[in-house]
């Protein structure tokens, strides 16, 4: 890696540990299995991915990343590449499954939540891939994500905002059920229908949709439900995802894949998320802010 000054988003040598065999391991596959002939890459794995993560972190145009990192078009040319090739996914895959260990759980769980955001988009993301959100007067991306119960990420689909919770929910809870065959419980809201119990039914897992108290006045966490609200917290540590800005949905769900990795990372390697609240200390727990 280059002598630059270190960025706060930049790798620790402890989390590059944990992500680096996956990239280099894609980066010898696209290489034919051919790391000694040939032309040698020019960029360095650890900078690309630096890079891509300091995108994610401060929300900055791909246009104005800082010139000590790799040129824009190739650091933007690996991040689609890499979001194409599940490479993200495969990332948070194996992290939760090492995050869940360390908490004395099974590596797979056998309940999740699932919980949709809708968010504005950029000026830069094509109309046909937006819609609207009648009910929250929103016009731009849904974001239907499914957690663990430790607030962990299982999947995410990003689709226009126009798209019924139910419809996404179906397609994630086929998903789940494929990748999680352990899942047997979920909980949801109450703005999946009662159909999507019934799908639910034939994949064998018992959905449950959770509501809060008739007669509650302001803010009551809904138990089991809270977890998912907490994720989404977790999330926004990243200010790429204060909006959505990508042309692709499954660009997005990309970016999504990537902020739940680093967090992961830096809770298996006790370092905190650093944020304006709080400044960094030996003492403050990883997902904290």
């Amino acid at each position: 890696m280059s002598a630059r000054r270190p960025y706060p988003s930049d790798l620790s040598d402890a989390r590059w540990e944990l992500i680096e065999p996956v990239l280099a391991a894609r980066r010898f596959e696209r290489r034919g299995g051919a790391l000694d002939f040939g032309r040698p890459p020019e960029h360095d794995l650890r900078e690309i991915m630096n890079a891509i993560l300091y995108v994610d972190r401060t929300g900055v145009q791909w246009r104005y990343l800082p010139h000590d990192f790799p040129p824009r078009e190739t650091v933007y040319g690996y991040f689609a590449k890499w979001a194409k090739e599940d490479v993200f996914a495969q990332l948070n895959g194996l992290l939760r499954e090492l995050v869940r260990r360390r908490e004395a759980r099974n590596a797979e769980p056998s309940a999740c939540v699932i919980d949709a955001q809708s968010v504005k988009t950029s000026t830069n993301v094509p109309v046909s891939s937006q819609g609207v959100d009648a009910g929250k007067k929103i016009v731009g991306r849904k974001r239907s994500i499914v957690i663990d119960t430790i607030g962990l990420l299982l999947a995410v689909l990003v689709t226009g905002a126009d798209v019924r919770d139910s419809t996404a929910g179906t397609r994630l809870l086929d998903r789940v059920a494929a990748d999680h065959p352990r899942i047997r419980k979920v909980w949801v809201d109450g703005g999946y229908r009662q159909h999507l119990v019934e799908h639910a039914a034939t994949l064998g897992i018992d959905m449950e949709i959770s509501a809060r108290t008739p007669g509650t006045r302001g803010f009551t966490p809904i138990p089991k439900r809270w977890a998912v609200e907490r994720t989404y917290g977790w999330l926004m540590f990243h200010r790429r995802l204060a909006r959505d800005h990508e042309t692709l949905p499954t660009r997005s769900e990309a970016m999504i894949q990537l902020a739940m990795t680093d967090l992961m990372a830096r809770r298996l390697t006790g370092e905190a998320t650093i944020s304006w609240r709080n400044p960094p200390s030996q003492d403050q727990t990883p997902f904290s802010g």
